[in-house]
């Protein structure tokens, strides 16, 4: 396929709906040269549907059957690295389902780049993040065609405290962090920003309703969801004061969010503590190699007492132990 009807083709399907004026603009030709590169691209089983009139434009429809895929080198590669990766990814049942596509890719790899996809993956070791929760393929592909077009959508959603009820959401994007899928949007029902997790979202539905995308409250989606997710009511809070340099201390935490951890002076900082197990907040006190006091409910210093104790009798029932052998 020549280069220019690649770049046509890539176009629609980066946009819900083209005028074919500024696709003319876009690929450097006349109207005449795209109504035919259409027609070619139609002739190679792509489903490309027009609309007439002043308005008129072009939209990459969907076949019964997938046409020809055709991509340059790093889109090749690209997509052989992610087919890779995603048998660890937190997507509920694509591990088998990328071993099949990576194996009818490499079929057709040329052997140049056989070699590329070869150095990363001798290289490369996923893991999968503790505690992930996989999100279903069939939701991941609606919202994602939503946060594209700018559809509004509707969908049953559970809350923290486990009651369920509908909202209708301007999606913006989806953001994948610490083992889950959430969906940023505006909450028209609330108006105002929220996050969704995806393991909580139920039957998302576009209403084929266009909005026009309102600038976010934050430098980017994944500073929002780090944010949000550092100032979520949790169950169980508190604050350690650590005597060590914040930037130390942040590079000792398992998930150092925004705003999590705030500096004294130069050798002291604060930590603030949240999740809804007390484990969760044991987990990321043991990370800390200084001393630090903490601040917290009676509840949360017990629980946190319990699990020294523990490791205490793991550690004097361990020195009476015979050594393993090196």
């Amino acid at each position: 396929m020549p280069g220019r009807m690649l770049r046509l083709l890539s176009l629609l399907q980066s946009r819900r709906e083209w005028p074919g004026r500024e696709l003319a603009q876009r690929l450097g030709v006349t109207d005449r040269t795209v109504r035919r590169d259409i027609e070619r691209l139609r002739e190679l089983g792509y489903p490309v549907d027009a609309s007439t009139g002043v308005a008129g434009g072009y939209r990459l429809g969907s076949g019964r059957d997938l046409p020809p895929l055709l991509l340059d080198d790093d889109e090749a590669v690209a997509i052989a690295i992610g087919l890779r990766t995603a048998v660890n990814a937190s997507v509920a049942g694509i591990e088998d389902t990328a071993v099949r596509a990576m194996a009818k890719l490499e079929q057709v790899l040329p052997s140049r780049l056989r070699d590329r996809v070869g150095t990363f993956e001798a290289t490369i070791v996923p893991t999968l993040y503790r505690g992930a929760v996989p999100a279903d393929p069939e939701v991941l592909a609606v919202l994602a065609s939503a946060c594209r077009d700018h559809e509004i959508v509707v969908f049953d959603y559970r809350g923290r405290s486990g009651v369920a009820g509908s909202r209708r959401v301007e999606p913006h994007s989806l953001v994948s962090t610490y083992g889950r899928w959430f969906l940023l949007g505006y909450d028209l029902h609330r108006d105002d920003w929220r996050n969704f997790r995806l393991d909580r979202l139920v039957g998302p539905v576009p209403v084929r309703h266009r909005f026009t995308p309102r600038p976010l409250p934050s430098a980017s989606a994944a500073a929002y969801l780090a944010a949000s997710i550092t100032e979520a009511p949790y169950r169980y809070r508190g604050t350690a004061t650590v005597q060590a340099p914040a930037a130390t201390v942040t590079a000792w935490l398992p998930a150092p969010l925004p705003g999590k951890v705030e500096p004294l002076d130069d050798r002291s900082c604060t930590v603030r503590l949240g999740a809804d197990r007390i484990d969760q907040i044991a987990m990321d006190l043991v990370t800390l190699d200084a001393e630090y006091t903490l601040e917290a409910p009676r509840e949360v210093r017990e629980a946190i007492a319990a699990v020294a104790k523990r490791l205490l009798d793991v550690s004097g029932t361990s020195e009476e132990r015979p050594r393993a052998r090196r």
